[in-house]
């Protein structure tokens, strides 16, 4: 009898437990999970800012929450990106068969390109949504889509940046890319409706913004029948409070070189220019369908260094492309030591179901995929170092991002957030504010990174917000 009423006291206690946890959960508070791009970042700010305006409890990506609702914003981008959405909804998913959660849902790339797939693997995900199914996704929460809320949306960026879209979709035809098959075409937003945004963000404390698109050169051809980024940078550079903007992905083909005008004759626009060029073998330009030769590009670099002295450039590439040899690795690596760009990332090329390139073999490899982004990124080290070790005794116009340990993070101009080089002072010594601008005086270079002093104006302890 004794033993029958501890097993009942147990199972009254687990019941009791159970009871005691699922009263701790907020069944209306939703807490948003944002993987992959910054494109991505911009959609669950939306999604929180919507959500919020139908006055939801929302937080986003919060550790020890008491959501009830968990919303997770996926990327499906390449393997490496759609494994970690894959296991994060799963990680959720096993969140909810505790009762941890009461309600998941799962948005963004992943889910638009793999929806069919997804219903069949994950039945406890209580409803999947595309890249362009925000007012569906609202409606599981009885909200409606606000169309006011223009220059108002929530940041989850820290409050001194942030990112702006300037347009969704992309109408290249890259072989080895499924952007459009999961945002769409090309769609512009209109530049009265952009620097509204960029006005209110600018209200709120935000000093830089970072233009996004999947094909920033592209901007306003469906809209005004012509490329229109001067017109809009001309216009954003006017906003009063933003200091920086800097642009990230801009297409090489047919590249509005207006732009450079712009950015030499506007103290706003960052000397900074991110430009994916993918390749620099003709051949494997070609496969990828670049629409570009490694002259035309060449000629396009050259072009951006004369008409803005001191021109920050950043670029991706793309190794291991199907049919990719080592005699064309060897003309990527030259072209490489040749341009001398300032910030480089490497992708090992990912095999996507869909693309055009999933009809070729691909037969590089992984470890020699691998072992090409090695050696590409050691050349790009190089590089990196001898250009850091040029600005000690400099002193350079810093955003200081956040504090890490005995550590005040900063950026220069030439320097993008999570991707680029960045500036360290010694919180041990010297004292800044997060968020403002400083002047420092490089002292030391590493391979990616620079370390200095504040330099404070004659004759005062503050700090100089504007970096004058």
């Amino acid at each position: 009898m004794h033993s029958l009423l501890s097993q009942q006291f147990i199972s009254l206690q687990a019941k009791i437990d159970q009871i005691l946890k699922t009263k701790k959960i907020k069944p209306e508070k939703v807490n948003v999970i944002t993987l992959g791009c910054s494109k991505n970042i911009v959609d669950s700010e939306n999604l929180i800012s919507q959500l919020r305006a139908n006055s939801v409890e929302v937080e986003h990506e919060e550790s020890e929450s008491d959501a009830g609702v968990v919303v997770v914003n996926t990327c499906g981008f390449i393997d490496l990106a759609k494994e970690e959405s894959i296991n994060t909804i799963l990680e959720y998913a096993e969140y909810k068969k505790q009762g941890n959660i009461e309600k998941l849902y799962v948005t963004g790339c992943l889910s638009e390109r793999y929806m069919d797939d997804l219903q069949l693997e994950i039945p406890e995900v209580d409803g999947f949504f595309g890249t362009l199914d925000l007012p569906a996704l609202l409606s599981r929460f009885n909200a409606d889509y606000k169309h006011d809320l223009i220059g108002e949306r929530v940041i989850t960026t820290p409050p001194h940046y942030a990112y702006l879209k300037i347009s969704e979709g992309c109408n290249r035809t890259c072989s080895f890319c499924a952007i459009p098959l999961m945002r769409g075409k090309h769609v512009s937003k209109p530049i009265e409706e952009l620097v509204k945004e960029a006005k209110g963000l600018a209200k709120r404390g935000v000093k830089e913004l970072m233009l996004i698109a999947q094909e920033l050169t592209y901007y306003g051809l469906d809209i005004y029948k012509k490329r229109m980024l001067p017109e809009l940078l001309t216009e954003l550079g006017r906003v009063e409070g933003i200091e920086w903007i800097r642009l990230h992905y801009a297409y090489p083909n047919k590249f509005p070189v207006e732009v450079f005008e712009v950015m030499r004759e506007s103290s706003a626009i960052c000397n900074y220019l991110d430009i994916p060029l993918q390749h620099a073998s003709d051949r494997m330009l070609k496969s990828m369908q670049r629409q570009s030769t490694r002259a035309e590009i060449s000629t396009l670099i050259n072009k951006a260094r004369e008409r803005v002295p001191g021109l920050t450039m950043r670029t991706t590439m793309i190794v291991g492309f199907p049919g990719e040899t080592e005699e064309d690795f060897q003309e990527l690596c030259e072209f490489i030591e040749w341009a001398r760009f300032d910030r480089l990332g490497v992708f090992q090329y990912s095999h996507e179901e869909d693309t055009s390139a999933h009809l070729l073999v691909d037969d590089v490899p992984a470890e020699v995929k691998e072992d090409r982004a090695r050696r590409l990124m050691e050349i790009q080290r190089q590089i990196s170092l001898e250009k850091n070790t040029e600005k000690v005794g400099k002193t350079l116009k810093v955003l200081f991002d956040r504090k890490e340990g005995q550590w005040f993070i900063g950026r220069t101009e030439a320097d993008s957030p999570e991707v680029d080089n960045e500036v360290l002072v010694d919180a041990n010594e010297q004292f800044v504010r997060i968020g403002d601008f400083a002047r420092v005086k490089i002292t030391e270079a590493s391979d990616y990174d620079l370390f200095g002093t504040l330099v404070y104006p004659p004759k005062d302890n503050t700090i100089s917000h504007a970096g004058n």
